[in-house]
Order: structure tokens, then C-alpha cells, then sequence
């Protein structure tokens, strides 16, 4: 991989021994996928973030690093809600690790608003072409295919390298040949809100890595296309799709349809609702916001809890500068008993260990849910967790029964 005289100098150590490690992490990158050289970034977003995942290993290593960032940084959602950490019971011990983590991150220079959803934030703006290295993986998908930008799923080093020295390899989604569909799905039937997170929960799993392309028969709004990139990427490896007719680059490419074609049934769905809803007990927590919500999203969940009191914990996760930017949504939600949680998500808390089954709307979720948190999930509509959460499903079910004998 060629490197410029000021890059070579960096690997040489003459520019410090952080900044050192972080040009050896993209050169060794680079000479493994075949890049030909570093190329500028616009931003950067860096996962590792939760002490849950860290650990003291993680929390070692970032404490050790100088420097600071080249370009806009920010981090992933952390374990903890950094303001208010103690009402989902959060030990102290916990939180105190957590916050020399972010300390830590901050000292370099990095943004410690901890989301998922960075493009929602001043600074963070993505334009068409753009070069980015970002790591969470739905933000990584929504980058790539909503947006048109270009990223690779970075890991926390990686990314965090990328940052450190305003640049990174030149390899994967980065090139246009490695951005053309591979694998081609149909969906003969009409789709609405969370039928996208399930959609990419199966699709996910048949496409892998490959980047796939969507035939669909109507048309997703943004946080229909961010539910859909969020569920491959956790239950596949999907970095990059496009969907026919809707996604930027799509319309702007010459491409050959996949041979690989496959169809994809309305029953493959209506499992991911109802089949594994037979296989688990009733859930003792519902949680929203897998990526975070967005304001859209937070306007219609407080319309479905106003005048509404929940019956179960319920949490809704969203970006703190959008909590800020609606606080009538957040006082309409919490008005009902439902908590609305910042800097962190059901996945990666802690807190979420301490249930055994769990009703997600997050085709993201429900993929990583049982093997971070060790709890069964179960997938339902925003409307249906919200019915879960007053106890409307307790009474429909009931009501069934008793009509049945």
C-alpha cells in the first residue's frame, strides 16, 4: 500500500507512539484486503463503547491513548444512561467503569453524545460520495445505502485509528466495484413499519454479506430503510443494500440484475411475529428504539401512550439531542410510566440482563437480544408493544379465552 512521506513518518513513530499504532492498524487493514492507500474521511463513529463490552481490558487500552481527533468523532451508545444512570438500576461499580470510559474518549477529542443514529446530528451530516469510517452497524447500512456515503463496518480500533488521523484505507465499500447488487430479493406484497425490521431479519440471514437489492411494491420512508439495514446487519453481515427505484445510488447505476434471485414470502415474516412469540413466555420488558428513535418515532410513540398508564417496564431509547429537541413527546411518554433512556440501548445495558424475555419492535434487537442479554425476545409492531406494555394483550387474550368456552 503506497503511504505518502508524512504517513510514512507517522508509522516511522516520529509523530507519537498513539498515532503510530493507529497508522499500523489501517496499513495492516489495508495490506490485507489489497487497498492502494489511505484516503480522507469525512467523520467518524466509533462502537466500543459500553463497559459491558469492554471491560477493563478495552478500558485500559483507550485510557493509554494521546492525542486528538482529525475530524468529527462521536461514539456508539454506551452501557448506561451517562445523565440519569440509576433508574435502570445500574450498579455503581458499573458506572463508574463506564464513565472513565467515555473520559477517556473525550480526552481524545471525540463527541460523547453515545448513539447509533449519528446522521441525525449537527455535524454529522452525510453528503452523497462522502468517505466515512463508521462501526456501528446500522449506522454503517443506513450510511452506505439511505444515504449514498461510503463506509466499511469498521471495529472500535479501527475506526477510532481512522479518526485519530483523518483518514483510511482504501478498500471494500469504498470502491464502486464492490457496491453492485449480488443477490436479488422479491417482495410481492405491501409492508408497513415494522414489517421492514422483519423483512431484514430473514433477509439477513440469506444474503450473509452480500449486498442485496429490494424489488418491493411500495415505497419505505427513512425509518422504514433503517429498521430494514439495522435487522440484516445484525442477523447477516449486510454493510450496503439498495432497494429499486428508492435508494440513491441504485437510481444513479449501471448495474446487471443478480443471477442469485430469491422470494421472499409474507409466512417468512409472519413467523418472525408470531413464531417466536409461541416459543417464549410472556415478555417482562418492552423496549423500543434499536437504532435509537427517531423524531418521527418518538412523536408516534407518545401518541400511542397518551393518557395510556404502562403496566410493565418499558423503555424507548433515543439520542439525547433529540430528548432535548422534543421534550413534549418525552413528557407525553413518561407521563404513562414509560421510560425514555439516552447514551445507551437495550443490547449493550447492562440492565436488560436482569429479564428473561423481552418485546422488541427491532428486527436489530431481536437478532442480538438472547446472545448479549440472555433473554428470549419476541417481535411486534410499535403499536403491539405498546399494547403489550398498558396490558391490552392480557386482555385480549383473556377476553379470547373466555369467549372460546
Amino acid at each position: 500500500m503506497y503511504l505518502t512521506k508524512e504517513e510514512e513518518q507517522i508509522l516511522n513513530g516520529e509523530s507519537g507512539e498513539t498515532l503510530r499504532q493507529a497508522i499500523e492498524i489501517l496499513v495492516a487493514l489495508g495490506d490485507i484486503y489489497g487497498a492502494d492507500r489511505l484516503i480522507p474521511i469525512k467523520s467518524s463513529q466509533i462502537a466500543g463503547v459500553s463497559y459491558k463490552t469492554m471491560g477493563d481490558a478495552g478500558l485500559e487500552w483507550i485510557s493509554d491513548l494521546q492525542g486528538k481527533v482529525k475530524v468529527p468523532s462521536i461514539l456508539n451508545p454506551a452501557g448506561m444512561d451517562l445523565q440519569d444512570w440509576k433508574r435502570l438500576r445500574i450498579s455503581p461499580e458499573f458506572a463508574e467503569k463506564q464513565k472513565l470510559i467515555v473520559q477517556a474518549y473525550e480526552k481524545l477529542g471525540i463527541r460523547c453524545e453515545c448513539t447509533c443514529t449519528p446522521y441525525n446530528l449537527e455535524g454529522f451530516n452525510v453528503g452523497y460520495g462522502d468517505h466515512l469510517a463508521w462501526s456501528e452497524s446500522s449506522a454503517v447500512s443506513y450510511a452506505n445505502s439511505v444515504l449514498g456515503a461510503r463506509t466499511n463496518r469498521e471495529g472500535g480500533p479501527s475506526a477510532l485509528s481512522a479518526a485519530l488521523l483523518g483518514k483510511t484505507a482504501n478498500y471494500g465499500f469504498h470502491l464502486d466495484e464492490n457496491r453492485m447488487p449480488e443477490i436479488s430479493f422479491d417482495v410481492g406484497y405491501s409492508l408497513k413499519g415494522s414489517d421492514y425490521g422483519a423483512l431484514g431479519y430473514v433477509a439477513g440471514k440469506l444474503a450473509g454479506s452480500k449486498v442485496p437489492i429490494f424489488h418491493l411494491r411500495c415505497t419505505p420512508d427513512a425509518d422504514e430503510l433503517k429498521a430494514l439495514g439495522a435487522a440484516m446487519a445484525a442477523s447477516g453481515a449486510v454493510a450496503l443494500y439498495h432497494v429499486k427505484g428508492v435508494t440513491p445510488e441504485i437510481c444513479r447505476m449501471d448495474f446487471e440484475e443478480p443471477t442469485e434471485k430469491i422470494t421472499i414470502e409474507k409466512s417468512q415474516l409472519d413467523e418472525v411475529y408470531e413464531g417466536l412469540r409461541k416459543a417464549c413466555k410472556e415478555p417482562e420488558l418492552i423496549t423500543i428504539g434499536c437504532p435509537h428513535c427517531s423524531a418521527a418515532e418518538l412523536e408516534k410513540a407518545a401518541e400511542l401512550l397518551r393518557g395510556k398508564t404502562v403496566l410493565k417496564e418499558f423503555w424507548i431509547f433515543t439520542s439525547r439531542k433529540l430528548a432535548k429537541l422534543h421534550p413534549e413527546y418525552i413528557k407525553t411518554i413518561e407521563k404513562s410510566g414509560a421510560k425514555v433512556v439516552c447514551d445507551t440501548c437495550m443490547v449493550v445495558s447492562p440492565a436488560t440482563n436482569s429479564y428473561s424475555c423481552v418485546m422488541v419492535n427491532s428486527g436489530k434487537a431481536l437478532a442480538y437480544v438472547p446472545g448479549m442479554c440472555g433473554a428470549e425476545a419476541v417481535y411486534g409492531s410499535m403499536e403491539t408493544c405498546v399494547e403489550e406494555a398498558i396490558g391490552e394483550t392480557t386482555k385480549k387474550v383473556a377476553k379470547k379465552a373466555g369467549g372460546s368456552n
